[in-house]
């Protein structure tokens, strides 16, 4: 989305594009799948997971955290990459509002 055009939407619109779009990929539904199943992760460990290049996790795992998803911790020569609660917490909020909003009518095409 244009930066020209976004301003035509509402601050709520925005966001919530933005929060899924950081989810837009099946590299980073995997990723945290796996870290919701793990609960904590280095980053070696989703590479051996999914079966993708080093440089490729690291790009996703950026997006992810740039989202405020997930946070990472130095560990040594590692990074232990986790869900973030208090933003995860927020996109189910954020998602649930937005789903609850449809009401099923039976007279739709």
């Amino acid at each position: 989305m244009g930066l020209t055009k976004s301003e035509i939407f509402t601050d709520k619109q925005n966001k919530l594009a933005n929060m899924m779009k950081a989810l837009a990929h099946p590299a980073r539904i995997a990723i945290i799948q796996y870290l919701l199943k793990a609960e904590a992760c280095i980053c070696g460990d989703l590479v051996n997971e999914l079966g993708l290049a080093q440089s490729t996790i690291s790009q996703h795992l950026k997006e992810l955290k740039n989202a405020g998803l997930i946070k990472g911790n130095i560990e040594g020569t590692s990074v232990c990459y986790c869900i973030d609660v208090k933003i995860w917490n927020q996109y189910r909020a954020a998602f649930d509002t937005f789903f609850v909003n449809y009401v099923n009518r039976d007279e739709c095409c």
